[in-house]
């Protein structure tokens, strides 16, 4: 198996409701994503993608559609923060994406990983998986999730 990660970058906002410090306000980053993606060599004589795990514009282009293009410059809120969903609801045209767990790097790592999970795996390329994401928040702070080992 080999193992191919592209990166991407969005911008959104967030906040965390319970937060003791700065974070419980609206703001926000600047994220990073890398995906690392495991599977063979495609091997089809022929095949625009002979000799890769996968494309990366195909890697690129998936994240787009299914997660990046969804939460660029948009707010990211927890369901349960009532007055925060209220005023965004009150601003015409406004990209939200409601979630059902607080919005974290942790949460938000995760709930990406689920995403792509099922774009990648089994469709594309050779035994192909999502197999790693980093999500970074800032330049210094970021969460992984990996897939485990098959047993």
């Amino acid at each position: 198996m080999l193992k191919i990660t592209r990166k991407l970058e969005f911008d959104a906002g967030h906040r965390i409701p319970d937060h003791r410090s700065q974070c419980r306000n609206l703001h926000g980053h600047r994220y990073v994503i890398e995906i690392t993606l495991e599977g063979e060599l495609v091997d089809v004589e022929g095949a625009p993608d002979r000799g890769m795990v996968m494309d990366f514009a195909d890697v690129k282009a998936l994240a787009m559609e299914h997660l990046i293009g969804k939460w660029d410059h948009a707010f990211i809120v927890y369901q349960g923060d009532t007055a925060v969903r209220e005023f965004l609801e009150t601003l015409p045209d406004h990209k939200t994406v409601v979630l059902d767990c607080i919005p974290t790097v942790e949460n938000l790592a995760a709930t990406a990983f689920r995403i792509l999970c099922g774009v990648y795996d089994a469709h594309y390329g050779v035994d192909l998986r999502l197999k790693h994401l980093r999500l970074y928040e800032t330049p210094n702070c970021w969460a992984d999730i990996e897939r485990p080992a098959a047993k």
